[in-house]
C-alpha cells in the first residue's frame, strides 16, 4: 500500500499563555496543501519477518526514538498485536520547516495500517492515538481546514476554501527550533479572534491574521523575512511563516513560476 502524507499551512498563530506543563496554548488554522512525502507500507510474509523501516530522499533519523513513523507502527503493533511490516518513506517535505510533514508521516502509518489490516478503528479512535505522537498529528487523520487551540490540538472544523488560489511555499537553508522560537515568545490574547479573521476576503488578511513568531525569527534570520517580501513583491496577496518556520509561503490569485526567484532555498507551488 502506497501513501502521500501531505504537508499543512499555518494560517495566522497566536501565542496567548503559557501553560502550567511548560507547554503553550495558542490558536491557529491549519490548512493542508498538496506537497507530498511518499510512504509506502507492505506486510512482511517471509520465514524471518521482522519490521523494517527504510527511508530515501531528505535525510531524516531512522532510530526508533526519534522516527515517528516507527513511533506509529510501534503503538499500533502494542495495542493491536499487528504482524510485521515493511515501510518505506521517501522523505520531500522539508523538516525544520513549519509543515508538518513529520507528523503528516506518523499520522499516514497510523491510518495506512489500520486499513491494511482492516483494524476498524474510528478516526476518533485514530485521532487518540495519533496525539500520543505529536500535538499536530491528530490534524492529519481527517486532513480538512481547522481552527485550532489548546497546544495546537484541540480541532473544531472551519468553513475556509481556497481551492481558487494557488500557493509558493519557499524553504531556506537555515532550519527554525521549535524550542527556541517559544523561548523570545510573551505570550498574549489577541484583540480579535482568529476564528473570526479568517472569514474576511484573504485579501485583508495581510493586515490582519499575523504569525506571533515571525518578529523574532525575522531578527534572528533576515533571509526568512526577505522571502515574506519578496513573495508579496512578485503578486502575492497573502503571505506568512508557516508556524515556527522557517518555511514561508504566499497566496495568489494566478499560478506563479518561482522556482528559481529564490536562490538557495526549497521552492515548491501547486493549487491549493
Amino acid at each position: 500500500m502506497v501513501s502521500f502524507p501531505n504537508a499543512k499551512i499555518n494560517i495566522g498563530l497566536n501565542v496567548v499563555s503559557r501553560r502550567e506543563d511548560g507547554f503553550h496554548n495558542i490558536e491557529t488554522v491549519f490548512y493542508p496543501v498538496q506537497w507530498c512525502d511518499v510512504l509506502e507500507i507492505v506486510p512482511d510474509h517471509s520465514v524471518k519477518a521482522l519490521f523494517q523501516f527504510k527511508n530515501s530522499g531528505i535525510k531524516i533519523s531512522s532510530k526508533d526514538q526519534k522516527n515517528l513513523c516507527i513511533k506509529g507502527y510501534q503503538l499500533l503493533a502494542e495495542k493491536h498485536d499487528l504482524p510485521p511490516v515493511k515501510m518505506h518513506l521517501h522523505k520531500i517535505i522539508p523538516v525544520g520547516a513549519g509543515l508538518g510533514g513529520g507528523s503528516s508521516d506518523a499520522a499516514c502509518t497510523i491510518v495506512m495500517l489500520n486499513k491494511l489490516f482492516n483494524l476498524k478503528l474510528s478516526n476518533e479512535l485514530l485521532e487518540e492515538y495519533a496525539s500520543q505522537l505529536g500535538s499536530d498529528c491528530p490534524f492529519f487523520v481527517r486532513n480538512k481546514p481547522v481552527f485550532a487551540s489548546g497546544k495546537g490540538d484541540q480541532f473544531q472544523e472551519i468553513k475556509l476554501d481556497l481551492k481558487n488560489y494557488f500557493i509558493t511555499i519557499v524553504k531556506p537553508k537555515v532550519r527554525v527550533s521549535t524550542a527556541d522560537a517559544y523561548s523570545s515568545i510573551t505570550p498574549a490574547k489577541p484583540i480579535s479572534s482568529l476564528k473570526e479573521l479568517i472569514k474576511l476576503p484573504v485579501p485583508k488578511w495581510k493586515d490582519q491574521v499575523n504569525n506571533d513568531f515571525e518578529k523574532t525569527i525575522f531578527e534572528k534570520f533576515a533571509v526568512v523575512k526577505n522571502i515574506k517580501a519578496k513573495l508579496y513583491q512578485y503578486g502575492a496577496i497573502y503571505a506568512s511563516m508557516s508556524g515556527s518556520g522557517s518555511a514561508v509561503y504566499g497566496i495568489f490569485s494566478e499560478q506563479k513560476k518561482l522556482d528559481h526567484s529564490f536562490r538557495n532555498c526549497t521552492v515548491w507551488s501547486g493549487k491549493m
